[in-house]
């Protein structure tokens, strides 16, 4: 039979009990953790991951695609309305049909690359459909709502899906991608 040490023993119940009687509980102790570590981030002058609620996102409009098999996009842009932080990847998205729900993949020609977001400063992403056979379950879905999370956070973002049926690949998978973040403006 392994025992273990009486010293590591030892740490892991003092460890216990400070976080115990430090009046945080675990989840507060994280984000406590995590608001020191922004806050230190910051004053070294390295970015923080961005978060959605930092933003102004718009929705749209999309470039619908006018028949079935043609290829529809809908733009999501964002302006940083806070602090300095980075977006660093390619969004996740997921679209939903009533109750059923596909992820969205990333565009297989997509390179995630870091974006430093100065306040103000703006990105967009797209999101890329290939519209399906209306009434055609088994070609297409009917898919009524869009949601996405930022690169390091959890915040979902949803969105009623403003264009038509999107074509099915396969049973767990539609004909659309999502881009990667790409500098808005001039």
């Amino acid at each position: 039979m392994r025992t273990t040490p009486v010293a590591v023993t030892a740490a892991l119940v003092a460890a216990l009990t400070l976080t115990a009687c430090s009046g945080e509980s675990g989840d507060d102790a994280a984000k406590s953790s995590t608001d020191a570590t922004s806050s230190a981030d910051s004053a070294n002058g390295k970015s923080t991951a961005c978060k959605a609620d930092q933003f102004g996102i718009d929705f749209g409009p999309s470039s619908a695609a006018p028949a079935a098999g043609d290829t529809g996009t809908i733009p999501v842009t964002l302006t940083n309305q806070g602090a300095s932080c980075t977006l660093d990847g390619i969004p996740d998205a997921d679209v939903y049909a009533g109750d059923t729900s596909w992820a969205v993949s990333p565009d297989k020609a997509a390179t995630a690359t870091e974006l430093t977001m100065a306040k103000d400063q703006a990105v967009t992403f797209t999101i890329t459909y290939v519209r399906g056979v209306a009434g055609d379950a088994k070609k297409s879905a009917a898919v009524d709502t869009v949601k996405f999370t930022l690169p390091g956070d959890s915040a979902p973002q949803s969105y009623k899906w403003p264009d038509a049926e999107v074509a099915v690949k396969s049973g767990d998978q539609l004909d659309m991608t999502v881009g990667p973040f790409l500098p808005a403006g001039d």
